[in-house]
Protein backbone atom coordinates (compact mmCIF):
# COMPACT_ATOMS: atom_id res chain seq x y z
CA UNK A 1 0.00 0.00 0.00
CA UNK A 2 1.07 3.67 -0.65
CA UNK A 3 -0.61 6.68 0.93
CA UNK A 4 -0.73 9.92 -0.54
CA UNK A 5 -2.21 13.12 1.04
CA UNK A 6 -4.42 15.64 -1.03
CA UNK A 7 -2.39 19.35 1.22
CA UNK A 8 -5.50 21.29 -0.61
CA UNK A 9 -7.89 19.55 1.86
CA UNK A 10 -5.58 19.18 4.62
CA UNK A 11 -6.66 21.48 7.43
CA UNK A 12 -4.26 20.01 10.21
CA UNK A 13 -6.57 18.46 12.66
CA UNK A 14 -3.83 16.10 13.58
CA UNK A 15 -6.35 12.57 13.95
CA UNK A 16 -3.77 11.01 11.13
CA UNK A 17 -0.71 11.56 13.63
CA UNK A 18 -3.04 10.29 16.55
CA UNK A 19 -4.00 7.25 14.58
CA UNK A 20 -0.40 6.18 13.03
CA UNK A 21 2.20 7.79 14.83
CA UNK A 22 5.15 7.76 12.78
CA UNK A 23 3.49 7.46 9.74
CA UNK A 24 2.33 10.65 9.69
CA UNK A 25 3.53 14.00 11.11
CA UNK A 26 1.85 17.04 11.71
CA UNK A 27 4.50 19.98 10.50
CA UNK A 28 4.61 23.09 11.64
CA UNK A 29 2.39 24.96 9.14
CA UNK A 30 -0.71 22.70 10.46
CA UNK A 31 -0.27 20.22 7.38
CA UNK A 32 0.50 16.59 7.44
CA UNK A 33 3.84 14.70 6.37
CA UNK A 34 3.43 11.44 5.02
CA UNK A 35 6.94 9.75 7.10
CA UNK A 36 6.06 6.21 5.63
CA UNK A 37 4.50 6.58 2.20
CA UNK A 38 4.94 2.79 1.87
CA UNK A 39 4.28 1.76 5.87
CA UNK A 40 4.41 -2.30 6.32
CA UNK A 41 1.58 -4.50 6.62
CA UNK A 42 1.60 -5.18 9.70
CA UNK A 43 0.87 -0.90 10.39
CA UNK A 44 -2.30 -1.12 7.93
CA UNK A 45 -5.03 -0.94 10.30
CA UNK A 46 -3.57 2.30 11.64
CA UNK A 47 -3.29 3.76 8.41
CA UNK A 48 -6.48 2.43 7.46
CA UNK A 49 -8.36 3.73 11.02
CA UNK A 50 -6.51 7.43 10.10
CA UNK A 51 -7.56 7.30 6.29
CA UNK A 52 -11.43 6.67 7.91
CA UNK A 53 -11.41 9.33 10.87
CA UNK A 54 -9.66 12.05 8.66
CA UNK A 55 -12.03 14.93 8.98
CA UNK A 56 -11.07 16.33 5.05
CA UNK A 57 -11.01 12.88 3.40
CA UNK A 58 -7.50 13.85 2.53
CA UNK A 59 -5.71 10.76 2.97
CA UNK A 60 -5.56 8.06 0.28
CA UNK A 61 -4.56 4.51 0.21
CA UNK A 62 -3.55 3.06 -2.80
CA UNK A 63 -2.97 -0.76 -3.01
CA UNK A 64 0.22 -1.70 -5.15
CA UNK A 65 1.34 -4.89 -5.77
Amino acid sequence: MRITVDTDLCQGHGVCESEAPGVFELGKDRLVTIVQATPPEDRRSEVEAAVRYCPTHALTIIEED
